[in-house]
């Protein structure tokens, strides 16, 4: 007993906190003792709250260690740190302060005290104007949560959390509101809160009249998702044919030019169906779950005409607005000639603006209103007095606001446009072909003969659908060919490519000859669909649509009967100079633009002058010099006559012997000097 009263346990907290974890039955009576002088010290603090106290910080940290040891006796004692938090939170000191809370985080990590209770009273002190105890708290919240969810949803949780969240974006403190709204994005990122509540929680930050809290809230729904843009290029290879099914198609059987150019063509389809199936990937989730799309982009409009935030917030308002109106096909018929008194090429982020214009049309826009956007990009951007980087751009948006509504070009505009496919400028002519190739697809009869191109299957068959009529077709396009290849000699499934089957009689289990289906037979059977009425295939089409459910070999076989459309000439044309850039206003339906689309540049623009310049001496920046200084040993020594003489006047030295020029030696004087070199030679050579 004696050397255990010598150990000074009342006075070395961390020696008694370190003996208690190992054994805390031996020492109740020690853990007691602090635990009064705790207490004491508390009321203490309550006399004079805005004093620092160092040992009551001691005190509380050796309490939340030690809490686990002695749940019966420390059983309020985190009810007493929240209420002396939230009672003295405003004036106390920010080292206690800290203390406390981190006091209150210690406990919650033992699961001693209820989240909802700790997250509220972090979410009060975030009204705090001290950095460090904001960005603590903001780390443990969004921990706290996710590890709440971590198993399953704790949906009672979640939900009293999201409730108390919605009050604190309302908050008067911004500081308070900024870190609420902050934490909802945080937890949406990572899937823990990624319901239509919190998505539609947020949609009311993008009315605050704080800034900082009204961009963060724009922000969220114009990122992007990262996890779904890394898995796209993965799921969009399982779906379709592939390259080696086209090389099974057209590169077998006779090696000739013919053959060889088909699958060329082939090749460069597939790869723009593959482009067109990989759009950069936004946070389409959020958007999809606003409950009331079509009220939350009015308001936002309305926001929008009266706002007087900095530019850039009112070109995230645009970019918003347009997404909501193209993925959703809205009706904001307003919001068109707002965009229209910004489409001039002076404008800044003119680009950014017609994109969202582009963006915001869908088929459902009357054509009236399209097409005036349409003639106020022609007759602004597309004309000879600007300049070709200007009328390239104009190009580009006329394109692609047509692909996704056709009716808003006429065809008096299009044959005006189509004539700058002779441009001087290359990036205007190659911008105009790219807007000829678009109709030609869509519509070819719109253009002009000499434009129209060699007609393909597809392009035949292309037609732009009147204003509000929906074509729903009860058959699958194409499948006219399944029922074609499917009958074989046995009566099975022959699906063109390769089939194996085991004899039913055979109890070994042997393989049997299998049948190839042919380069001639696939001829032939290409041949038999393309010598069918479009009646007649339909009708078989529709009859095989309904028949069975397909498999997907069965489809990956119809999507490259659909690709060879777009190679084949019509019937009753030549196959030379087949056009097979294609550009469908359904594939484009609820795909968002990038910036990209509107500048792209086929040619690079000369750079001028100052530019030049730039590029060079930036260039060298990490250059070594390439003469090499000569540095002297003593950088105190004096300098030789023939150092002074590089700095003098050439007035003064130009009768000198070391600055004057070498003048053509005389034959005599040559002989003296070969003369002498030849003896100190010789004298060389004897010694």
């Amino acid at each position: 007993m004696s050397g255990r009263n010598n150990n000074k346990l009342p006075t070395n907290l961390p020696q008694l906190q370190n003996l208690i974890k190992r054994d805390p039955g031996s020492y109740t009576e020690e853990f007691l003792q602090q635990y009064n002088h705790y207490r004491s010290n508390v009321e203490i603090f309550k006399l004079q709250p805005d004093k620092p106290n160092k040992e009551l910080s001691t005190l509380v940290m050796f309490m939340a260690q030690t809490a686990h040891c002695y749940p019966r006796h420390l059983e309020n004692f985190p009810q007493q740190l929240k209420s002396v938090l939230s009672s003295h939170h405003t004036v106390m000191d920010p080292d206690l302060r800290m203390t406390l809370c981190r006091a209150l985080i210690l406990l919650r990590n033992k699961d001693l005290i209820n989240p909802t209770a700790i997250l509220e009273l972090f979410f009060e002190l975030l009204r705090c104007h001290d950095k460090i105890l904001r960005k603590t708290l903001y780390t443990h919240i969004v921990t706290d949560i996710k590890n709440i969810n971590a198993k399953h949803k704790n949906n009672k949780v979640n939900t009293t959390l999201q409730n108390f969240m919605y009050t604190m974006l309302r908050d008067n403190n911004v500081m308070a509101a900024k870190i609420s709204l902050d934490v909802m994005i945080e937890l949406y990122k990572r899937n823990i809160w990624n319901d239509a509540k919190t998505v539609n929680v947020i949609t009311t930050a993008c009315f605050s009249k704080v800034a900082k809290i009204l961009v963060a809230a724009l922000k969220f729904f114009l990122g992007k998702d990262e996890d779904e843009k890394k898995d796209s290029d993965s799921e969009s290879e399982d779906d379709g044919p592939t390259a080696r099914d086209l090389m099974v198609r057209y590169s077998t059987g006779k090696k000739n030019t013919k053959s060889k150019k088909k699958f060329e063509k082939a090749m460069k389809v597939l790869k723009k169906h593959k482009k067109k199936k990989k759009p950069e990937v936004f946070n389409f989730s959020a958007i999809h779950l606003i409950h009331d799309p079509q009220d939350f982009a009015e308001k936002l409009l309305k926001q929008l005409e009266s706002s007087k935030e900095r530019f850039e917030v009112k070109i995230m308002h645009m970019d918003l607005i347009s997404r909501l109106v193209g993925i959703h096909e809205l009706f904001l018929f307003n919001f068109y000639p707002f965009l229209q008194r910004f489409l001039q090429p002076h404008q800044r982020e003119v680009t950014r603006i017609l994109l969202h214009a582009a963006q915001a049309t869908h088929q459902l826009v009357p054509p009236e209103i399209s097409q005036s956007v349409l003639m106020t990009i022609a007759n602004n951007f597309v004309t000879d007095r600007n300049s070709g980087e200007v009328m390239t751009v104009g190009l580009n948006a006329i394109k692609e606001l047509t692909a996704r509504c056709p009716l808003a070009m006429t065809e008096e505009l299009l044959q005006d446009l189509a004539q700058y496919k002779t441009h001087k400028d290359k990036n205007v002519s190659m911008s105009a072909r790219g807007l000829i190739q678009l109709f030609r697809s869509l519509n070819p009869n719109m253009l002009q003969k000499k434009f129209r191109g060699k007609p393909t299957e597809a392009s035949t068959e292309a037609r732009i659908n009147a204003y509000g009529e929906l074509v729903a077709k009860d058959y699958i396009p194409g499948a006219e060919v399944l029922e074609v290849e499917k009958v074989d000699k046995d009566g099975g499934d022959d699906d063109g490519w390769e089939s194996a089957s085991l004899s039913e009689d055979d109890e070994d289990g042997e393989w049997i000859d299998v049948h190839h289906s042919s380069d001639e037979e696939q001829q032939e059977i290409a041949q038999k669909i393309e010598a069918m009425p479009m009646d007649e295939r339909k009708t078989k089409a529709a009859a095989v649509s309904s028949s069975r459910l397909l498999t997907q070999e069965e489809f990956k076989k119809i999507k490259i009967a659909q690709l060879s459309k777009e190679i084949k000439a019509a019937p009753g044309k030549s196959e030379k100079r087949q056009h097979v850039e294609i550009d469908s206003d359904e594939e484009r339906k609820g795909e968002l633009l990038s910036l990209r689309d509107i500048e792209h540049l086929h040619k690079k623009p000369k750079s001028d002058k100052e530019t030049r310049l730039a590029t060079v001496l930036a260039g060298r920046t990490d250059r070594k010099e390439f003469v090499k200084k000569r540095t002297k040993l003593n950088p105190y020594a004096s300098s030789t006559n023939k150092e002074k003489t590089k700095n003098k006047n050439f007035m003064m030295m130009r009768y000198s012997q070391n600055v004057r020029t070498k003048n053509k030696r005389s034959f005599r004087d040559k002989q003296i000097a070969l003369r002498d070199a030849l003896l100190k030679k010789k004298k060389r050579l004897m010694k």
